[in-house]
């Protein structure tokens, strides 16, 4: 039986980064990827977004690491969303203040680059290893790849990195008192494509993050390096009205898009054939504890799978990698299991956090950001901001822009969202937002606070 000393599950964004930490801490660590190794060929993943958007906790993980440099030329800053209506007209509404964006950058072209700067720091990737069993009690991994019909390895930790569907998290399912909750949502979703136009030009703004928000269903598209555009349309996956199943040929395609994209629709030439080509896939939430059994720690998706609509999945898990690797400077890495013990404790609030602020997002995306009274509530938000910029934070901004524990920006923003609702509640407010008493908001903040 071979002995590692970190055997670390899954070499996706999550792992490839924290292998790269605990290499730098002087560990012999290898990954067990059961994909083949994707940089021979055309990155493809099926039922992944082939999109992120990498913000502020993930720029900070890559900057510990000294990466920042190589990965800010794979990535096109988006300072904003911009609203498409069912005319085709655009509002434009910051994320921040003048400057701040969020960046768009391409899951597969991200992860090989780790992969490679993985390797290069000496981690060894063992790819096609699919793990087929997990022994908590020995730590020991049951192996197959192509090669060998079975594989054993014993591991002084192993770390589970391996997604919403990991084999880690399986194995803990099985052990006493292991609390676990996954919940599929009503709508799945699926990619298409907007080309660069004939001239070689990108056929939108490419700094802003498009939605074309529909009530009950949206369609987003992020920009890429290539001048094409991303999109992911989010539908009901049934229904009485627009959704997976009812769309059953090109024709039904081509009515819901004219109907409700049209503006989009005029610059999509494959969208027929991208359409019926391309998976539907299942979005989750998945929340379970404890994260670890004695020195075997889950984490990422592993640990909590969230819905991708505060765009902080990834991100939170780079947070998760840098906070763990402090953890381990502090405690040693003779103190596994303080070190695991500790995380858990400091960490699942805040993502017990983002997970729920990414659920309550999906309804701001497909509904609120068309209403007119939300656009006001942003400028209204942008102002106090502005005017008291350690007073009122933005909920966004505490999520996207800093790194204020996400379990303090939920409580926070639900203190801020209850005053907003009064603001808003005024009958004149569309008429009256820039003439409002901005210090008696921070007056019933503070008085909020208090109590």
């Amino acid at each position: 039986m071979k002995h590692n000393e970190i055997s670390i599950l899954g070499s996706g964004l999550i792992g490839s980064l924290l292998s790269i930490y605990l290499k730098k801490r002087g560990l012999k660590v290898d990954i067990y990827e059961k994909r083949a190794d994707n940089r021979k060929g055309n990155y493809t993943e099926e039922g992944r977004s082939i999109n992120m958007a990498l913000s502020d906790r993930g720029w900070k993980a890559l900057e510990d690491l000294g990466l920042t440099d190589k990965v800010k030329p794979l990535t096109i800053p988006m300072y904003g969303r911009k609203i498409h209506d069912e005319h085709g007209k655009t509002t434009f509404i910051p994320y921040g203040k003048d400057g701040q964006a969020i960046y768009s950058i391409s899951r597969g072209r991200f992860n090989q680059l780790l992969m490679e700067e993985a390797e290069a720091a000496g981690v060894n990737i063992h790819f096609e290893h699919k793990i087929e069993d997990v022994d908590l009690r020995n730590n020991s991994l049951l192996l197959s790849n192509p090669q060998s019909k079975s594989l054993n390895i014993s591991s002084e930790v192993i770390i589970g990195s391996d997604g919403a569907y990991s084999a880690l998290r399986n194995a803990m399912l099985k052990q006493v008192r292991f609390d676990y909750k996954q919940e599929y949502i009503s709508h799945g979703y699926k990619e298409l494509t907007i080309p660069a136009t004939a001239e070689g030009e990108f056929a939108l703004d490419p700094n802003a993050l498009h939605i074309w928000p529909r009530g009950s269903f949206m369609l987003i598209a992020l920009p890429n390096p290539d001048k094409s555009f991303t999109c992911t349309l989010f539908l009901p996956f049934e229904g009485k009205r627009v959704c997976f199943e009812n769309i059953r040929d090109e024709k039904d395609v081509e009515g819901v898009f004219k109907t409700y994209f049209d503006d989009a629709y005029q610059i999509m030439p494959q969208l027929k054939q991208q359409y019926f080509n391309n998976p539907t896939s299942a979005l989750i939430n998945i929340e379970c504890f404890p994260w670890m059994q004695q020195k075997a720690l889950l984490i990422g998706d592993a640990s909590h799978a969230m819905v991708p609509f505060y765009g902080q999945g990834m991100n939170c898990g780079f947070e998760d990698c840098y906070i763990l690797d402090k953890l381990i400077n502090k405690f040693g890495t003779n103190a596994w299991e303080l070190v695991f013990a500790k995380f858990q404790k400091v960490r699942k609030p805040d993502t017990d956090a983002i997970c729920q602020l990414a659920m309550e997002n999906f309804e701001e995306m497909k509904n609120s950001v068309s209403d007119p009274k939300f656009q006001i509530r942003k400028k209204i938000e942008a102002k106090l901001h502005s005017l008291y910029p350690h007073d009122w934070i933005p909920l966004y901004t505490m999520v996207t822009f800093s790194d204020i524990p996400y379990s303090e920006a939920y409580a926070q923003g639900k203190l801020q969202e209850s005053i907003m609702d009064k603001v808003m509640s005024n009958p004149l407010i569309t008429q009256n937002w820039d003439k409002l008493d901005y210090e008696d908001i921070i007056d019933q903040l503070d008085k909020a606070k208090a109590v």
